[in-house]
């Protein structure tokens, strides 16, 4: 239908098998007919995604960013996205794609569990060079060129909320339904992984979103045939264990327990110890607070998230009730839309 109305329209289609990870069984396919699948498409599903052609590059490699984004909680919803993040790079020089190099996989998949098996992958001590760099390296590099990285990092904040803004309904659906009603308290959090690709225009593109992303801080290097030691790698620790130091600052649940303490005995005795003094000798956060920080220019894609509080609140009537994915779209189709278009008129 697309080619119908649009006759030039050439796209490339990337095939991401469901379940997989690290790049594991990813292709590039020309016509939708190629996508390979063993037994029917129930039993093997696939993510089937336009590719984009046109990604910004740097030394003309295809380049992507892993942002990591706390979830702290979600009733009140509060989201932190880290400072800095990773630059993963392609490990060979990007040409846009045609059937000749669809299956090139250095050149137009950027994961790191892939190009790290390439003989032109660079590890390096230093941030702003080899195959995996800091994100905030890249920005350096576009600012020196003119570019507006504030309203890129505006534009990738935007991005994030956007997208935690669409998971949030059906996050706590599950999580009412786990988490004893009237728990005082943040009982859970998430570190996310964001995959992000910036295109020419330096717009922003989701990929996708990793809910268990890797956290680790070192790498394998042969350093002989078939002897492996694993070597730390200073960029993902750069990045890593900030994000994890702050997370656990920020989630701690003795902390309130602490301050309550210390305000209560402060007419007896002065604390034994302080938690100032610890904090002090951290570094500062890493991770910034985004939601609600910017809540007023999102509210209005709050509709569904409203619509689930709704639900868990008419659903705790009924005690034990579950509700599946389906189940909760087809309430807000059937019983809240037809409300919500009734009170626009």
């Amino acid at each position: 239908m697309m080619k119908e109305s649009d006759p030039s329209w050439k796209p490339t289609f990337i095939v991401k098998p469901d379940g997989g990870c690290q790049g594991d069984g990813i292709y590039l396919v020309k016509d939708p007919s190629d996508v390979r699948l063993t037994g029917s498409l129930q039993n093997r599903p696939a993510v089937v995604q336009e590719y984009i052609c046109k990604p910004l590059l740097v030394d003309k490699l295809k380049f992507d960013i892993r942002l990591y984004v706390l979830l702290k909680s979600l009733e009140p919803l509060e989201i932190y996205v880290a400072k800095d993040g990773l630059s993963r790079f392609c490990t060979e020089p990007y040409q846009e794609p045609t059937v000749k190099n669809l299956h090139q996989v250095f050149m137009h998949l950027t994961n790191y569990s892939l190009n790290i098996h390439s003989g032109n992958f660079i590890h390096s001590d230093n941030a702003n060079t080899g195959s995996k760099r800091t994100f905030s390296s890249i920005l350096c590099r576009l600012s020196s060129r003119g570019a507006d990285v504030k309203k890129v990092w505006s534009d990738i904040i935007s991005l994030v909320i956007k997208t935690i803004i669409a998971l949030t309904p059906e996050l706590k659906v599950y999580y009412q339904s786990d988490i004893p009603a009237g728990k005082p308290g943040p009982t859970c959090f998430q570190i996310l992984g964001f995959d992000i690709l910036l295109m020419k225009n330096l717009k922003p593109m989701l990929l996708e979103v990793n809910a268990n992303p890797s956290m680790r801080i070192e790498h394998e290097q042969e350093l002989s045939p078939g002897v492996f030691e694993n070597v730390p790698s200073p960029v993902d620790e750069e990045v890593k264990v900030a994000v994890i130091r702050d997370t656990l600052r920020l989630v701690d649940p003795q902390k309130k327990k602490r301050k309550d303490i210390h305000y209560s005995n402060a007419s007896q005795a002065p604390p034994l110890h302080s938690n100032k003094t610890t904090e002090a000798g951290l570094p500062s956060l890493c991770l910034k607070q985004v939601f609600p920080k910017y809540a007023k220019q999102f509210n209005y894609l709050r509709l569904v998230d409203k619509v689930a509080a709704l639900f868990i609140r008419f659903l705790g009537v009924k005690g034990t009730t579950k509700l599946g994915p389906t189940g909760f779209r087809t309430f807000i189709r059937l019983v809240i839309c037809p409300l919500y278009e009734w009170n626009e008129v």
